[in-house]
């Protein structure tokens, strides 16, 4: 089993290599193709994937690595796996090619299908989050020192809710009516949680398709924060338990104390 603190630092290197990856390529004219699902692919995505799977290798040759723009693993296989990595090499795809800066290098470490390691880059601000079990939750910007982070455990008045700019479609807008007086910030990629672990937002619901790639850095980001990610019966996300790569639909939140699956079940009736 690979130790998460002696690991951490190294993973953040590996995605800070891989977000200069991404920025080369920002910084130029670049083409865009289509993939299979119609969602966009460039060569920040391909560049970056091929940075993070060297240099992961380097840092454990026997883990395997899941990542988006690999080939999928069958499941027959997965399941047999009990430690490796979820990688997403460029989230927020849409976000690069709008020159929107929200884009992120994604690295989880799952072990028992739980997302106990994260580092969440973000290229265009030289910034980090990123965490594991038994340490917490950090953020450094380029430069700087890490600084930890914690959750807001009292959500603010009015709530502050994050939300994706690319994919928000009418189940969020009816369900921040019936949460009544609140901030909402659209934003791309997995810095949503992000935001929820440094007490900057207070919740984050996705109630649209994600794949496990999008969102194991972020939730263990979050989780080492104090933060939650649950999915609508309640239970924690989980990794690697099915043959789809889709998650269910879920929460992110801060204040354990508020019933805010009551709103999202209030939302569907």
């Amino acid at each position: 089993m690979l130790k998460l603190h002696d690991l951490l630092p190294s993973v953040v290197e590996v995605a800070r290599s891989a977000g200069l990856e991404i920025m080369d390529v920002y910084a130029r004219d670049f083409g865009v193709e289509e993939k299979a699902d119609r969602s966009p692919l460039t060569a920040a995505d391909l560049r970056s994937q091929a940075r993070i799977i060297e240099g992961l290798n380097a840092l454990a040759p026997a883990t395997p690595i899941l990542s988006e723009e690999s080939a999928i693993v069958p499941f027959a296989e997965r399941a047999r796996w009990r430690e490796y990595w979820l990688v997403d090499p460029l989230d927020g795809t849409r976000e690069f090619v709008s020159r929107n800066p929200e884009f992120t290098v994604n690295i989880a470490l799952v072990r028992d299908h739980r997302a106990v390691l994260g580092v969440v880059h973000v290229p265009a601000q030289r910034l980090d989050y990123y965490g594991c079990e038994g340490v917490g939750a950090f953020r450094r910007s380029s430069g700087g020192s890490a600084a930890p982070v914690r959750v807001l455990p009292q959500a603010a008045s009015p709530i502050r809710v994050v939300g994706s700019k690319s994919h928000r479609g009418d189940s969020l807008d009816a369900l921040l009516k019936r949460i009544g007086p609140h901030e909402l910030k659209a934003i791309g990629s997995s810095l949503k949680f992000c935001l929820v672990a440094d007490g900057a937002a207070d919740f984050y619901p996705r109630l649209g398709p994600t794949s496990e790639w999008d969102t194991a850095a972020g939730q263990a980001v979050l989780e080492c924060a104090g933060g939650f990610v649950i999915d609508l019966e309640g239970q924690p996300l989980r990794y690697n338990t099915r043959s789809a790569l889709l998650n269910p639909h879920f929460i992110a939140y801060a204040d354990a104390s508020r019933d805010w699956l009551r709103l999202v079940a209030g939302n569907a009736a």
